[in-house]
């Protein structure tokens, strides 16, 4: 059983599939408070980032395929971004291609994970995420 964190973090969640979102979601409200914000693709995730009205995200989770602008896109933008640049992004994604695991990390992804099919595991890896980057990192001060 993991501990929740120490204090609420927020957490932009860029995923198309409402399924995969759901499963994010209830994976990281098991461990306790956090602010999640999900948005569709890269264009809706680069609108909250630049909104002045936006909190800043401690982390931002990411899948690759997705309409409009897609996470490898979008990856591209935020590490050239000098604002957004130092925000974490772990990919969380289907593909396990070494062509998509070799371009995010080229595009400066700070972690890439394969979304397991089994149900337990996808939520053992997203907590994993959840545990790893909020509670044992150490953050930025906020701005």
């Amino acid at each position: 059983m993991m501990t929740a964190p120490a204090r609420p973090y927020d957490v932009l969640l860029v995923e198309d599939d409402v399924a995969d979102a759901m499963l994010i979601q209830d994976a990281l409200t098991e461990r306790g408070t956090r602010n999640l914000t999900q948005v569709d693709d890269g264009v809706a995730a680069l609108e909250y980032l630049r909104d002045p009205e936006s909190t800043r995200p401690d982390l931002i989770v990411l899948d690759l395929n997705m309409p409009r602008m897609n996470g490898r896109e979008l990856l591209a933008v935020l590490k050239a971004d000098e604002q957004l640049r130092t925000i974490p992004v772990v990919v969380l994604t289907t593909s396990s291609a070494p062509d998509d695991v070799t371009g995010a990390y080229r595009q400066h992804a700070n972690a890439y994970v394969t979304k397991p099919v089994n149900l337990e595991d996808f939520e053992r890896a997203v907590q994993s995420i959840d545990a790893f980057y909020l509670d044992t990192t150490t953050k930025l001060p906020r701005q």
